[in-house]
């Protein structure tokens, strides 16, 4: 539920409600019980991120991008070096 800020053109006091989404705007002031209040535009709620979220997977720097190539690359080879130079396996049948 969002916290909307509310003045009176009256008296200009100032408040905030928090309130749902779907109830009608308060029109009637706290402190002079005039009607004219007028609900201001806020700067909106914050946002909570929880867990891993898209900006740490999709949006890499170009320096991380090319560490990860790198070492993807580095780790390709010593693999590949690995499986052919290793004897436990000649390939023949008994």
């Amino acid at each position: 539920m969002p916290t909307y800020e509310y003045e009176c053109k009256n008296c200009k006091y100032r408040f905030e409600k928090f309130q749902k989404m779907i109830e009608e705007p308060l029109k009637i002031c706290p402190q002079c019980k005039n009607e004219s209040l007028k609900r201001l535009i806020g700067i909106g709620g914050g946002i909570i991120y929880k867990g891993p979220g898209f900006y740490t997977t999709e949006y890499r720097s170009e320096e991380y991008k090319r560490r990860k190539k790198e070492e993807e690359s580095m780790s390709s080879k010593s693999s590949s070096s690995n499986s052919s130079s290793c004897s436990c396996f000649s390939g023949k049948t008994e």
